[in-house]
């Protein structure tokens, strides 16, 4: 079962899914480009039975925080200013 959670990190709220037992090895399940953990929803029904997954979205995407450009800084590697 996929729960969904919301943490706040350098005063962003930073939502992510995640499922499996906690006592299995963990999968943090990053993506190659912005977007949403929605991409993962299928790959996270099919592992959570062996992993514990976690899969995040990104600032500006999905249910996280989409703070302006002044704010945050968009970059490939999305470290905050």
């Amino acid at each position: 079962m996929t729960t969904f959670h919301t943490v706040s990190i350098n005063g962003l709220d930073i939502f992510y899914r995640e499922a499996g037992s906690r006592s299995n090895p963990t999968i943090l399940l990053l993506h190659g480009f912005p977007t949403s953990s929605h991409m993962f929803r299928n790959l996270i029904s099919a592992l959570a039975d062996r992993f514990h997954l976690v899969a995040p979205d990104y600032p500006g995407f999905g249910y996280s925080s989409m703070p302006t450009v002044d704010e945050f800084d968009y970059t490939s590697i999305a470290l905050p200013k």
